[in-house]
């Protein structure tokens, strides 16, 4: 079923140029876009001490969920679906293995971040933001559609890790979200 549906996403790329170059951009520039984004947030006047711990927290839980995925990798060797013939890669193909998805745990990640920091309107543009760069990497034959949901996973369970680890108004968080 996870070939199928993987095929099915894919099986318009290399049909439309415009939709495949759009694909193509979103999945180079999508997880950048989001981090200058979350940096951004660093400034915002509303609510600025709550908005610039929640920003730290995301920066923490992407980096996690990226470990996470590191210690994944060293046991998990999934084929990429375009070495299994499933896909039509757009893109240069990867050096690494397809399981999981580094750029869904990176965009769930700061969507996860956001959510657990009830700031619902940020979480809502970024789950937009990360549900567009999730279908581009399926779209562009990188991923099967379980490697994103298993980078989706990991960039939340980052995220929940860092939720129960750095707490909002504890030493360290004064000292870093006063500055600037």
């Amino acid at each position: 079923m996870d070939a199928t549906l993987t095929h099915w996403i894919n099986a318009v790329a290399g049909l439309h140029p415009v939709l495949d170059r759009a694909m193509i951009g979103v999945s180079q520039i999508g997880v950048p876009v989001m981090v200058l984004a979350v940096v951004l947030q660093w400034w915002v006047k509303v609510d600025r001490y709550h908005v610039r711990h929640a920003a730290l927290s995301t920066g923490l839980a992407f980096l996690l969920g990226l470990a996470i995925n590191q210690l994944i990798l060293l046991f998990v060797h999934r084929v990429r679906p375009y070495d299994a013939r499933v896909t039509h890669l757009l893109i240069a193909p990867s050096a690494d293995w397809s399981f999981p998805s580094d750029h869904a745990t990176a965009s769930f990640a700061i969507v996860a971040a956001f959510a657990m920091q009830a700031l619902p309107r940020r979480a809502l543009a970024f789950i937009i933001m990360a549900f567009l760069i999730c279908w581009s990497r399926i779209y562009i034959g990188t991923h099967y559609v379980t490697d994103v949901i298993g980078g989706a996973i990991t960039g939340v369970l980052g995220a929940i890790v860092v939720r129960l680890a750095y707490r909002e108004n504890s030493r360290l968080d004064k000292l870093v979200t006063n500055i600037f």
